[in-house]
């Protein structure tokens, strides 16, 4: 589809770029991304795909916007409190781009509502908390065959992976996120009770959004079967290879 001239305004630094140009951003105009967790990765990562033309993007919180999100959640202001994240995070990203159609759902999602939820989008963004969460998220994403990028924060620390891409089953199996995880941590921390840098929650919600492009437009090696981790105290980060766990509960022989 030929793009307006509007839009050729808006996307000329994606269009002069040979790995995307004008097919990879129609391919963007055309894509339905499901982002689950409306805060501190899911905003900067929505934020950024909505800029990038993705054409539709489902949000998926129940929470309200409170005090302490601010310090990091950058979607949102202080008129925001009280405000359910989702529906305050669409108005924020369809004013952004008016390319970008986003239905908000406000709802927590579970294992007995995943597959609704996610299904018919072609990419799907975890940024939750909690691994009841994601490991409902990434069951679902496996069953559908729907691809998941998945980032988590902790302190000063960051991980990104993508996972459950069948493209290439039989010779080069994508393991999933309980490949990597199998059991929740019975010590596992979390951002209110250890805390967490703001500006890496906007680094990582950022990358959520580049392995999306990625995946959704054909450019460069999304982190298929890899693990990036990131330090911020000290500026150092590095690529770890996952495979796929025969013994998975989700995706194993």
């Amino acid at each position: 589809m030929a793009l307006t001239p509007s839009q050729i305004e808006r996307y000329a630094r994606h269009l002069t770029l040979r790995e995307i140009g004008g097919a990879g951003q129609n391919a963007l105009l055309a894509a339905r991304v499901a982002i689950v967790g409306a805060g501190g990765l899911g905003g900067p990562a929505g934020l950024y795909l909505a800029a990038a033309g993705v054409g539709q993007i489902t949000l998926i919180d129940d929470d309200v916007v409170e005090a302490s999100n601010l310090q990091r959640q950058v979607q949102f202001g202080s008129e925001d409190l009280g405000g359910g994240k989702a529906a305050v995070m669409a108005a924020r990203l369809e004013g952004l781009n008016p390319d970008c159609r986003v239905n908000a759902v406000d709802a927590r999602l579970t294992e007995d509502n995943a597959l609704d939820l996610l299904r018919g989008h072609d990419v799907i963004l975890d940024g939750t908390d909690s691994f009841a969460a994601r490991f409902a998220v990434n069951a679902a994403s496996h069953a559908l065959g729907v691809p998941l990028v998945s980032g988590a924060l902790g302190r000063f620390d960051l991980q990104l992976g993508v996972f459950n891409v069948q493209a290439d089953e039989a010779e080069n199996p994508s393991p999933c996120y309980r490949c990597f995880v199998s059991d929740a941590p019975v010590d596992a921390e979390n951002c209110a009770t250890h805390g967490v840098l703001g500006a890496l929650a906007g680094m990582g919600g950022s990358m959520m959004a580049m392995e999306a492009v990625k995946l959704l437009t054909g450019a460069g090696e999304p982190l298929i079967g890899r693990l990036y981790v990131y330090d911020g105290l000290r500026a150092a980060g590095r690529t770890i290879g996952l495979s796929r766990d025969p013994n998975c509960p989700v995706c194993g022989n």
